[in-house]
């Protein structure tokens, strides 16, 4: 069994891995400043906790300078939220990504980085693949691509391990709905729980390619079991084209009354979001992901009988 470090390990995605990392049986160091993170999705009998920034290289390295993997989820998200502060975003996401690669450049430590289908930007062909040009229309698409550069740089230069996944709409059980950053989907099944109306941005023929958590796990896992390494980014996502539309539709089967408002769409929204993922499935042959319809009700019925757990969460306003 290994020493894994987990950046952002209060999060959505990072608390899932941090459960599926200590069921495995490896030493779990988790690292989180719980700007957006909880205290709560962290079991401290069973981990180490860090609570600190990423923007900290000395007390980084002091946390995962054993480390032989470090899974680097730690971002300051939300596209509206970097319009309204890019020089915070870029601090964490571009800075922090160079100090997570700066301890493993000492250490030797695999990498393994979350980015964001947000670097295709202006590319508006579909399906999306890693040979296409990229164009952000945001500082947080921008600091995503930074940070891509850092990661295929140190893998160059210094020999660092690294496997550069970009995540496409990651959504499940353990993710935060209640606040004004949230996500499409627990926003809306969040609002749709408790008979309020949903916003829809749009007209509804937007598009994305969701990708169910546990799908992410499972791909992460065998990245750090088998030494899964990308010479530039993989896109993680398996083309499907889902569009909003239709996830209202499928919503309305879980709640008949659910009401939905149509409003204008907001600054720095890509329109639509598919990829091509003949890449993904080379590398990661034996991940099977499940349907959308199951996955979406998984959620639904995740979050009717936990999310007060991960609502009232510290404030992501700026």
């Amino acid at each position: 069994m290994k020493k894994v470090g987990v950046t952002g390990g209060a999060g959505f995605i990072g608390s899932n891995l941090t459960q599926r990392l200590i069921s495995e049986g490896h030493e779990v160091v988790v690292y989180d400043d719980l700007s957006t993170g909880l205290i709560s999705n962290i079991d401290q009998s069973k981990c180490v906790f860090h609570n600190s920034s990423i923007t900290d290289p000395k007390a980084l390295h002091m946390a995962l300078k054993d480390c032989q993997t470090i899974f680097h989820l730690a971002a300051r998200g939300s596209v509206p939220r970097s319009i309204k502060n890019p020089v915070a975003t870029h601090s964490v996401n571009a800075t922090g990504t160079l100090n997570v690669l700066e301890v493993a450049r000492s250490t030797g430590a695999h990498v393994i980085f979350s980015s964001s289908s947000s670097v295709y930007g202006r590319n508006i062909q579909l399906p999306k693949d890693e040979s296409m040009w990229l164009g952000p229309m945001t500082p947080y698409a921008a600091s995503k691509l930074a940070a891509e550069g850092y990661v295929q740089a140190y893998a160059v230069a210094y020999d660092v391990p690294t496997t550069l996944l970009r995540f496409f709409n990651v959504f499940g059980p353990r993710q935060r709905p209640d606040h004004e950053y949230a996500a499409v989907l627990p926003k809306w099944i969040w609002l749709a729980m408790q008979g309020k109306p949903i916003n829809v941005y749009g007209d509804g023929t937007a598009s994305r390619d969701f990708t169910y958590v546990d799908t992410v796990l499972d791909i992460a896992m065998t990245a750090m079991n088998e030494k899964v390494l990308t010479e530039g980014a993989m896109n993680l996502a398996y083309g499907n084209r889902i569009f909003l539309s239709d996830t209202i539709e499928l919503l309305r089967k879980h709640f008949p009354d659910m009401q939905v408002n149509y409003v204008a769409e907001r600054l720095g929204d890509v329109k639509e979001s598919q990829n091509a993922p003949e890449l993904l499935k080379q590398l990661f042959p034996k991940v099977k992901p499940k349907n959308f319809e199951t996955t979406l009700t998984e959620t639904i019925d995740w979050l009717k009988e936990f999310g007060q757990s991960v609502a009232n969460g510290p404030a992501t306003s700026d």
